[in-house]
């Protein structure tokens, strides 16, 4: 090999290795952990009522909340935060509503209240499912049965 023929094998093996640590420690840095909070759940026919009881606190702004009725999603999902959305009631309360900051933490509750024009629309007796996801990672499903309210 000729010595020009070295140094750009060399050249072209350094460049390589800085761009997988590049990547890599790139990737690193994109998976951060999930928080981890207990929150409660309160369901009436047209209520849902989640409560931070303790952990650390969830930027709504990444939150993902996903409601089932007896096994079934509901057809328009709470787009947290809103004021006004496809599906529910406006005015959401707590750090579901736009108008508050994004930081839900330990002792505040947030709810919406889902309208007539969502489907399914919760009874009393139905299995109601409320799944809330951050970065697509899950932090709680809670189960609890709609109450008459």
């Amino acid at each position: 090999m000729t010595p020009v023929a070295v140094v750009l094998l060399v050249a072209v093996t350094v460049l390589l290795a800085v761009g997988v640590g590049t990547a890599t420690l790139g990737v690193a840095q994109l998976s951060s952990p999930a928080p981890t909070a207990t929150i409660a759940l309160d369901a009436t026919a047209d209520r849902v009522v989640l409560t931070h009881r303790g952990g650390d606190p969830i930027d709504v702004g990444e939150l993902r909340v996903v409601v089932a009725v007896n096994g079934e999603p509901l057809r328009n999902q709470p787009p947290v935060p809103f004021f006004s959305a496809a599906g529910f009631r406006p005015g959401p309360t707590g750090p579901f509503n736009a108008a508050t900051p994004d930081e839900w933490t330990a002792g505040t509750s947030a709810s919406f209240r889902i309208a007539g024009t969502n489907d399914p629309t919760p009874a009393p007796g139905d299995r109601m499912t409320v799944r809330l996801v951050v970065d697509d990672q899950p932090i709680a499903t809670l189960e609890g049965r709609v109450t008459a309210g």
